[in-house]
């Protein structure tokens, strides 16, 4: 039997494919184009238990009928990682909420349709956006844990691209808990979601280090580029690298005990003061060469609210890769292709 991984070139999926590929499972994994498929098959090498099918747009409400209807007797375990990708918007509601909830009500569907008897476990890429109140988050006595859920009404996740973006992650994770609700005699599959916060680390493959990188490891990218007089913005949240929300990924269907969770994945807190630390620490060569924080001696402190997620580390009962790892690992990755380690 195989895994599904959707948005397979995704950053945090990546490394999904990389951890299942290692743990001996076929993976079958959907891309938006066979020029993507083609890539994946070069960089995992020909002989990896790794195929591909192709879904050019997942905010097509049928956009997974085909696979499911092609390949529905080999999958028993979905991986959805895959959401849309407009952010550069103003039409929130067309191109961030609606398609965001599609993504997710199409998969559950065409499961349903074509898979209800064979897959039995469905593993949905949330995020900590679907559980903070952005009202509270300054709020130095609020504490979210994995039973916090975003308050976001439809018409105030269309007042900005933050509320737009925040929204899209409470609406799809919340489509999938009610589809199961109302079709659990229909279905046979379990779900857990996985809720991280800002992911750091390396990317899967060196190549694919661009000279912008996914949105929270800018946090790390920016700085690491910055030069003595630069202002930099201060990065404030909290952080998890992206090999553990990989892991949890892998582990929240292996577990039963995993079955019906929120895993809600952070490290602790992190700012832009403590990436420059770790970079001036670890690479002598940068020391006096980077911008100053935008809030000297002020480490990592928590900001606001707090994210106590001490029942997922408990359940999970792996230890998380620290900060000081994580912006290292990312860091050096970069320098390495750009030639400067």
């Amino acid at each position: 039997m195989a895994v599904l991984v959707t948005g397979a070139t995704g950053f945090i999926a990546l490394w999904v494919v990389d951890y299942l590929l290692k743990e001996g499972y076929e993976v079958i994994g959907t891309v938006r184009s066979q020029q993507k498929a083609d890539k994946l098959t070069k960089q995992f090498g020909p002989s990896a238990k790794l195929s591909f099918e192709i879904v050019p747009d997942i905010s097509d409400i049928h956009s997974f009928d085909h696979v499911f209807e092609k390949r529905a007797k080999e999958i028993d375990i979905v991986i959805h990682t895959a959401s849309p990708f407009h952010y550069n918007t103003t039409a929130y509601e067309k191109d961030l909420l609606i398609p965001a909830v599609n993504g997710t009500k199409g998969i559950l569907n065409s499961i349903k349709k074509y898979g209800s008897q064979t897959v039995k476990k469905l593993v949905i890429t949330s995020s900590y956006a679907a559980i903070l109140d952005p009202s509270k988050v300054s709020d130095k006595d609020a504490v979210f844990t994995e039973k916090s859920w975003n308050p976001a009404t439809w018409e105030n996740a269309q007042l900005n691209v933050g509320n737009a973006y925040r929204g899209s992650k409470k609406f799809a994770e919340k489509a999938a808990w009610d589809f199961l609700a109302e079709n659990k005699d229909s279905v046979s599959f379990k779900l857990s979601t996985v809720n991280p916060v800002l992911v750091f680390g390396p990317q899967k493959f060196e190549e694919d280090v661009q000279p912008q990188l996914n949105t929270s490891n800018e946090a790390i990218n920016v700085p690491l580029h910055s030069k003595p007089g630069d202002k930099l913005n201060n990065t404030q949240g909290n952080y998890i690298d992206v090999r553990d929300v990989a892991k949890a990924h892998v582990l929240a269907f292996q577990r039963d005990e995993l079955i019906g969770e929120r895993l809600g994945l952070s490290n602790g807190p992190v700012n832009t003061e403590g990436v420059l630390q770790v970079l001036n620490e670890k690479f002598p060569q940068l020391k006096g060469k980077l911008a100053e924080s935008p809030t000297p001696g002020v480490v990592n402190q928590n900001a606001g609210a707090t994210f106590d997620n001490s029942y997922t580390k408990k359940i999970l009962g792996f230890p998380f890769i620290s900060l000081e790892q994580s912006v290292y690992d990312t860091a050096a990755q970069i320098l390495k292709k750009e030639g400067k380690l």
